[in-house]
Order: structure tokens, then C-alpha cells, then sequence
């Protein structure tokens, strides 16, 4: 257990982070002191500075407060950091070198599951939606929740929630294994695809590590697992194991969808009967997928069947997942965080399924080296489905760079004659809106500093 006795504040190493920003709003709202560093100033930033958060961007221990750069009171304050943080960051050198008391988000994580009823949404893909979705139908009925989100909820403009419930939402993160920290109540996996094999080694290990988070699920528990890879999952016996998807063998699934103008209209079998004519404004079939997963857990959780219905009309949305920022006749522009081969597969084939016969032309930034030197391949087949494709250079986050692995091996294995390699400052001067039709930003790194530039560029050329 954590001890917060004593405990006047959280530094965070990493602030600006979708994880590490809940936490430090999450203290905030407790009262304690929260400061932060944090490589570049974002909208995350600013929302923290906002609620009273001290945020630097120097990696500098002089811009560290007096209450967590003095050594003698260093028991009064607690240090939280990501694996993402590179070994030679100064500030995170002086916490260490000094004995503070160091926690990984995870464990911070880890610590809140343990009091409260956790509902945990893991996969490789999906697992913001959900969490998200999940979250929103709590919300919005009798039952409430507190929800620990990886993005921005479009419906509350945060990413976290709290409530009075029992409930707490959670997002499962299987990178550096932070997943098996949690104790949920509930789980539920939207996928298993190779992903993070810079930590695992290969698919299998990982695997190994889901049936572990897998395990952790508390007796009497549930999972709720996609019903494509319920051959993958070992649960534990004393659990209940529940399937979802689009199979009518599965112990939710969705049929009958109809696309009406805006909207989709469907149906949804549960153990306890058919729920006919749910209407959902989101866009993409692969959504009513994600939430089939949060109905599931909603109902699991007492929520209400009329709640639902109600909630789900009012869903608005992630920022950064199938997130339409401009939608005007002769262009539409669509921001997505999908950074891995099926991510992009599943937008791609959602944005051809909404928008018909339009040609789409995708902007796309590879996130990490090894990821795009185990996965060149695959990215290359799936960026052949977009009409036109522009390639971003890798973004390194957290890695130093890879010797022959670069954008260029994706471009290399692409078969469309209408592809091409540009720079991030490029970019806003060169694109060509007049002649897109429907284009989307793909990809996991700071491709969304370009989300604001676009939709100047759009509303310029309208203009005209």
C-alpha cells in the first residue's frame, strides 16, 4: 500500500501525459500540491496550469518547487513517473539520487483499484473508446462512476471523472505491463494484436501477460472478452467470462445495423433479451463493436436499459479517435490516434463504410522505431487502401533512432503510385485542400499539432 499520511504533494515527471495528467488532477481535487515537468506545453498543460497545477518545461532541477526540491522535506512529498521518461533526465536524476519516495503511474493506479469497484478496459485497440463510452453511460444514469481516461472526453472535456459511485473506469494500459497493477472488479479486452514487442519480446510473452491481468480480475468477477479472440484468453476459474462482437453466438452482439443519414440505428442481444432500435450518432461500425463492450459492463453494473438508450444518443466522442473536426460540403478533415496496422485498418474501413464512395486522403506519422520496423510491412498494406497517402517522419517518443528504420521502409513496401514523404513544417503550406475530399491525420505522436494549421487552411479556402 501507498502511505499518503503526511503527504502534502505529487510531483510528476511527465505531467502533460493523457495517464499522468488524471493522476495530478485527480490529487488536485484531494487538495495536495501539484507540480509537474513536462517536454512541450500542450492543451493538457494549460488545463493543469488552470486548476492550480505548476507545470515547467525546463528539464532543469531549479524550476522544481521548494516544496519537492527540499531534500530535508522530501518525506512530505511523492515523485510519480512513466517509463516513458529517459534515463538522463536531470529532474528525475535528483529525485532519485536524493531517496524520494518514486512511483510509476501504474502503481499510483494500482493503489486507487484497491479501493474501489474497478472496471478495467484493456486491448492492444479500442480501450479509450470504451473506457470513454463506458464512463458516459455511468454518467448518465443512476448508478454514476469515477473514470480514469487515456483521452479527452468530448462530452465532460476531460479525462477524468468523478463521482459518488462505487464504480471507478479505468484504462488498462499493457505497456510496460502497467496492467498488472490493477484489482478490477470487471475487465474487459477489446484485442490482442502484437503491439509493445520492444517490452515483450514477441506476441506470445505479451499474451502471457494479458492472461495475467486476466487473473487479477477479483473472485466472482467479470470479463467481458471480444468474441475474436476468446480463443486467446485463459480466465481463471470463479470468474464469470462473458463474449461480445458481432456473432450471434456471443453473449452480447449487435445485428441488424442500419446507416440512416447521421446515425446508425441496431439492435443488441444480452442474456436477459434483445434490446431493438438503439440509435447512435458516432460514426464507424467498429464503434458499436466498443460499445456493445460498455453496454455489457453498464449492465453488469445495474444500469438501466431506458439509461442506455438515452445515453448513447448523447455520446460525442474522444478527441483524437474517428474525431471529425471539419465537415463541410467538399471537405471533411478527421483527427485519429490509430498508430498500429489494425488500428488504421479498422478508421480506414470506418471511414470508407460513412462516407461512401469519397476519396480519402490520409496523412500518417509512425509512432516509435521498433514499431515501425516490426510492422512496415503491415502498415504499408493498409495505407494502400487510402486513395492518397503522405508520410510523416517516425516519431521517437520515448527511443533514440533505429539505424535503417525510418518512414521510408513503409513507402518502400507501398504499391499506390500516390504516395509521398513530407516534413511536419511542410505540411500546412503545401497541402492541397482544394483538391481532398475527405482527409484524415493518423498516428499516436504530436501529428495533432497539425490539427489546428488544417483548419485554418480549410477555413481560408472556403473563403475564397
Amino acid at each position: 500500500m501507498i502511505d499518503l499520511k503526511n503527504i502534502e504533494g505529487f510531483y510528476f515527471v511527465g505531467i502533460g501525459g493523457i495517464g499522468m495528467s488524471a493522476l495530478a488532477l485527480y490529487f488536485r481535487q484531494g487538495n495536495y500540491e501539484i507540480a509537474g515537468y513536462d517536454r512541450t506545453k500542450s492543451g493538457i498543460t494549460q488545463a493543469l496550469t488552470d486548476e492550480g497545477c505548476m507545470v515547467s518545461y525546463d528539464d532543469d532541477i531549479a524550476t522544481i518547487p521548494s516544496l519537492f526540491s527540499n531534500i530535508a522535506e522530501k518525506d512530505r512529498v511523492i515523485v510519480v513517473f512513466t517509463p516513458a521518461i529517459p534515463a538522463e533526465n536531470r529532474i528525475m536524476s535528483f529525485f532519485r539520487d536524493n531517496n524520494y519516495k518514486l512511483y510509476k503511474r501504474s502503481e499510483i493506479l494500482g493503489a486507487i483499484s484497491l479501493n474501489t469497484d474497478t472496471l478495467a478496459i484493456a486491448g492492444t485497440h479500442g480501450k479509450t473508446t470504451v473506457s470513454t463510452m463506458t464512463a458516459h453511460i455511468l454518467k448518465q444514469s443512476h448508478v454514476d462512476c469515477s473514470a480514469f481516461l487515456g483521452g479527452i472526453s468530448k462530452n465532460y472535456n476531460t479525462n477524468l471523472l468523478t463521482g459518488r459511485g462505487r464504480f471507478t473506469v479505468i484504462e488498462a494500459d499493457e505497456f510496460d505491463r502497467s496492467f498488472l497493477r490493477l484489482s478490477p472488479l470487471m475487465a474487459v479486452v477489446t484485442s490482442a494484436d502484437a503491439d509493445h514487442l520492444d517490452i515483450y519480446g514477441n506476441h506470445l510473452e505479451m499474451l502471457k501477460a494479458y492472461n495475467q491481468f486476466i487473473a487479477r480480475i477479483r473472485k466472482d468477477g467479470c470479463l467481458f472478452v471480444n468474441d475474436r479472440i476468446r480463443d486467446l484468453i485463459e480466465p481463471p476459474e470463479g470468474i464469470n467470462v462473458y463474449t461480445y462482437g458481432s456473432s450471434p453466438l456471443s453473449d452480447y452482439s449487435y445485428s441488424t445495423i442500419r446507416h440512416v443519414s447521421d446515425y446508425y440505428e441496431f439492435d443488441m442481444k444480452t442474456p436477459a433479451g434483445i434490446m431493438t432500435d438503439l440509435y447512435f450518432p458516432f460514426p464507424g461500425i467498429v464503434n458499436i463493436e466498443n460499445l456493445t463492450a460498455a453496454i455489457a459492463v453498464a449492465l453488469n453494473c445495474g444500469v438501466e436499459e431506458d439509461e442506455i438508450r438515452k445515453a448513447i444518443v448523447l455520446f460525442r466522442g474522444v478527441r483524437r479517435r474517428f474525431d471529425i473536426r471539419v465537415n463541410l460540403p467538399g471537405i471533411t478533415y478527421i483527427d485519429d490516434y490509430a498508430h498500429h496496422p489494425e488500428e488504421i485498418k479498422a478508421l480506414i474501413t470506418s471511414v470508407r463504410e460513412y462516407f461512401g464512395e469519397r476519396r480519402i486522403t490520409g496523412i500518417f506519422q509512425p509512432h516509435l522505431f521498433t514499431r515501425t520496423r516490426d510492422h512496415a510491412s503491415g502498415f504499408a498494406e493498409i495505407l494502400d487502401r487510402l486513395d492518397e497517402t503522405i508520410l510523416l517522419p517516425v516519431y521517437p517518443a520515448r527511443e533514440k533512432p533505429i539505424p535503417g528504420v525510418s518512414s521510408q521502409m513503409i513507402l518502400d513496401r507501398m504499391k499506390s503510385p500516390r504516395k509521398k514523404l513530407m516534413s511536419m513544417e511542410e505540411i500546412p503550406e503545401k497541402l492541397d485542400i482544394g483538391n481532398m475530399d475527405v482527409l484524415v491525420t493518423i498516428g499516436a505522436g504530436d501529428i495533432d499539432r497539425l490539427t489546428g494549421p488544417i483548419e485554418e487552411k480549410i477555413k481560408r479556402w472556403k473563403a475564397c
